[in-house]
C-alpha cells in the first residue's frame, strides 16, 4: 500500500475508531489514509515525479488529477474531508460555521449525529480511495 506503515496503520485504527464509536479519530484517521497514500503514490511508477520533503494536501490533489489517479469528484471530496477534519484539528471560536458546537446550535441535531454523518463520509471516502485502479490489490 503506497503510504507505507503509517498508511496502513490509519486504515486498521479508521475501521476499527468508527465500528467503536470514535467518531473523531475516524476522520483523522482517514485524511491521514488519504494524504499518506496519495503523495506516496505519485513517485511511483513510470511517471514518477520528485517530490518535495513535504507538500501540501491541495498540491497532492492537484498533482493526483493531473496524472488521472483520482478523478476531479474525487479532489473535490477529499477537500470536503480535509474541511471536516480542519476544525477537528484546529480551534474554530463559536462563531465559526466549521465548529462542531455552533453546527449543533444551527441545526439542533446532537454532535454525535454530525460526528456520525462526519465520519460515515470519512469512511466512504477511504473506501472509494482503496478501491481507485491505482491502489486495488490482486488484479
Amino acid at each position: 500500500m503506497p503510504g507505507g506503515e503509517t498508511a496502513l496503520a490509519a486504515c486498521t485504527e479508521a475501521r476499527s475508531s468508527f465500528v467503536h464509536g470514535n467518531y473523531v479519530a475516524t476522520v483523522l484517521l482517514c485524511q491521514v489514509l488519504a494524504e499518506h497514500m496519495l503523495a506516496a503514490y505519485l513517485p511511483l511508477g513510470l511517471d514518477a515525479e520528485e517530490l518535495p520533503s513535504r507538500v501540501s494536501f491541495n498540491d497532492t490533489l492537484q498533482r493526483c488529477v493531473a496524472r488521472d489517479v483520482i478523478t476531479q469528484r474525487d479532489a473535490d471530496d477529499l477537500r470536503r474531508l480535509m474541511s471536516l477534519r480542519n476544525p477537528l484539528t484546529h480551534y474554530r471560536s463559536i462563531d465559526d460555521p466549521s465548529n462542531l458546537s455552533r453546527r449543533v446550535v444551527d441545526t439542533r441535531l446532537p454532535a454525535e449525529t454530525h460526528l456520525l454523518t462526519d465520519a460515515t463520509f470519512a469512511m466512504s471516502m477511504a473506501i472509494r480511495l482503496l478501491a481507485l485502479p491505482a491502489f486495488r490489490l490482486g488484479e
